[in-house]
């Protein structure tokens, strides 16, 4: 299987690039169907558009495509390349993303155990250091650390569809009046 950090390394630099932040590489779909998920934003306004996912899914298969010209392909197996903005209920995968969300519901799967739960739910307190605060409700608050997260994502709320409700409704139109023919759905997907 790849190398994410090694993939990561490799994608970062093309994505700010762009002047986008990279939220996250992942691999899914198994040996089935090996995707390459890229997930970035702008950090003026979270989101990414068509066409910010486009150019950043052109620099990162030129990248690719140079290494694999050059015999260093870093993906040995055939695999898609899918390339997004990480959406409302987006996934929170630096310790920055817990302090600029504070404040909205979180789900939060921890590495190991603690006080018997493997799962919290509630809202994000605050960060200090390294440790994030959870708001569990009538649980109380409870501080973990940032390497007791297996994984983590926003929960979608009314609050937070608010929260990222898009800056510009700029081609909205043009999108709702593209014809079956065309696509125009995120995200991008190039095949390798």
């Amino acid at each position: 299987m790849a190398d994410i950090a090694a993939l990561t390394a490799l994608i970062e630099p093309e994505a700010q690039a762009l002047g986008f932040a990279l939220v996250r590489v992942k691999m899914t779909g198994g040996k089935s169907d090996p995707t390459l998920q890229v997930m970035a934003e702008r950090p003026d306004t979270r989101q990414l558009n068509i066409d910010d996912c486009s150019a950043l899914s052109h620099r990162i298969s030129d990248r690719l495509d140079e290494l694999e010209a050059a015999g260093k392909d870093p993906i040995a197996e055939a695999y898609r390349l899918e390339v997004s903005s990480p959406g409302i209920d987006r996934p929170l995968t630096r310790l920055s993303d817990f302090a600029d969300w504070a404040g909205h519901e979180a789900r939060i799967r921890l590495t190991e155990t603690i006080d018997g739960r493997k799962q919290l739910t509630g809202d994000l307190a605050g960060v200090e250091g390294d440790a994030i605060s959870v708001d569990l409700g009538q649980h109380g608050v409870v501080t973990i650390r940032f390497d007791q997260i297996d994984n983590a994502k926003l929960v979608m709320t009314d609050r937070l569809i608010a929260a990222t409700a898009p800056l510009s409704m700029e081609g909205a139109d043009e999108l709702e009046d593209a014809s079956d023919d065309q696509e125009s759905s995120m995200p991008v997907e190039d095949n390798h």
